[in-house]
């Protein structure tokens, strides 16, 4: 699902896998990796969703039973 995400900002963001690669600090071998349908480390997910301006957040479940 995140690495999604992060595929489908890459491709529409407007900005090249090069320059991406230069701001965030992730190889453009890794980009090019991930747009191919590859994965990455959790820890270059996380660069990559900061960079995108994304924060992971957990949502707190209702209680069964409970509205």
């Amino acid at each position: 699902m995140l690495i999604e995400l992060i595929r489908k900002q890459i491709r529409t963001c407007g900005v090249s896998r090069y320059e991406i690669s230069r701001q965030s600090g992730v190889g453009q071998d890794i980009l090019c990796k991930i747009m191919q349908g590859g994965s990455c480390k959790a820890e270059t997910v996380d660069i990559l969703l900061k960079y995108f301006g994304f924060q992971v957040v957990k949502k707190h479940k209702q209680e069964r039973g409970k509205k």
